[in-house]
């Protein structure tokens, strides 16, 4: 007869035995030959010597698991129980699609040839820009990135920054100060935060300005150490201002340019610098370059055909001598 007993003071108990013990109930039965006893923040098993250790190997799994995300769900609890290899084993298998596991044991996966092209080049590279229409996931894969280096502690921080260009309505005459303008033009990068950050820790890093959201002016003369950096509507910045964002970029620091070069919403007599950026800067050793078109998209179906009949618009428009738009279409490019 063996004993082991296994502390839970660095997670939340409640966490891990579930509400009226349901996730302890699994574990029983996953273990039925052993006797598992609750006491506070301490679990007991006693068995033979195989399935004890069998059952501290998977508690342990869980109990990083919490440490890192803060909760689980009963479904990836159990999942956790019946996977034969190791937690870090089962995210290693498919590194291109699970980055995060969000709250309530949600999946964050890379889920198109694209995006997984993206994870690969961020993972060799320093400095990504990643260029597409709209849907295909530029922006929320770029957050998960950026969340997964945090919890891994690849860094410190996690800064997310866009140009404050009105698309179409003048951020002057919504009410409040300066940070209620902005907040509804940074939503998105809010938004794909709640999906991987529990809302307490969410609040806590963005406290802490552990998670910094800010427009692009705010970068300026500022060197980013030790962080994940994320420019999003890049189409938006000048030429000068992504050159500003890209020479603030310090140690130990990775960025990822994203941007739709069919959505530019700068006033007329100024041009982005998305496209001479991306362009000139192809094939620098430690910059990566990705074009996602409009198989990339994973909204909802009918973006795919709202995107190709715009393309085909402009080309019809082309060919009769009358530019649709003054900016290239969202059609793949070989790399």
């Amino acid at each position: 007869m063996t004993e082991s007993i296994i502390n839970l003071d660095s997670i939340n108990p409640i966490e891990f035995f579930g509400v009226n013990n349901g996730k302890l109930d699994l574990l029983k039965k996953k273990f039925p030959l052993l006797k598992i006893l609750s006491r506070g923040t301490q679990l007991k098993l006693s068995g033979s010597a195989e399935e004890v250790n069998a059952a501290s190997e998977k508690i342990n799994q869980i109990v990083q698991y919490l440490e890192r995300n803060g909760n689980l769900s009963e479904n990836y609890f159990e999942q956790i129980l019946n996977d034969e290899e190791s937690i870090d084993s089962f995210r290693d298998r498919n590194p291109n699609e699970v980055l995060v596991f969000g709250p309530n044991g949600r999946n964050v996966k890379a889920r198109t040839a694209g995006q997984k092209k993206m994870v690969q080049l961020v993972d060799k590279n320093d400095i990504v820009f990643a260029i597409g229409p709209a849907g295909t996931g530029k922006t929320y894969t770029a957050v998960a990135l950026a969340v997964r280096a945090l919890k891994n502690k690849a860094v410190r921080k996690i800064i997310l920054t866009r140009p404050a260009v009105e698309a179409g309505e003048s951020l002057g005459f919504l009410p409040g100060d300066l940070k209620e303008k902005i907040d509804p033009y940074l939503r998105p990068l809010y938004d794909a935060l709640d999906d991987m950050i529990p809302a307490d820790k969410l609040t806590y890093f963005m406290t802490n300005r552990v998670i910094e959201i800010a427009p692009l002016a705010y970068m300026r003369g500022r060197t980013l150490d030790n962080a994940f950096i994320i420019l999003d509507e890049a189409q938006n910045a000048t030429d000068l201002q992504l050159k500003m964002f890209l020479t603030r970029i310090g140690a130990n620091a990775k960025a990822i340019i994203t941007g739709d070069m069919t959505q530019i919403d700068l006033p007329k007599n100024q041009r982005s610098g998305l496209e001479k950026a991306s362009r000139i800067l192809n094939g620098v050793d430690g910059i990566g370059n990705l074009k996602l078109d409009e198989e990339d998209v994973v909204r909802h179906r009918l973006v795919k055909s709202i995107i190709r009949a715009y393309d085909k618009a402009q080309e019809e428009e082309e060919e009769q001598g009358r530019p649709y738009v003054n900016v290239p279409r969202a059609k793949k490019v070989a790399e």
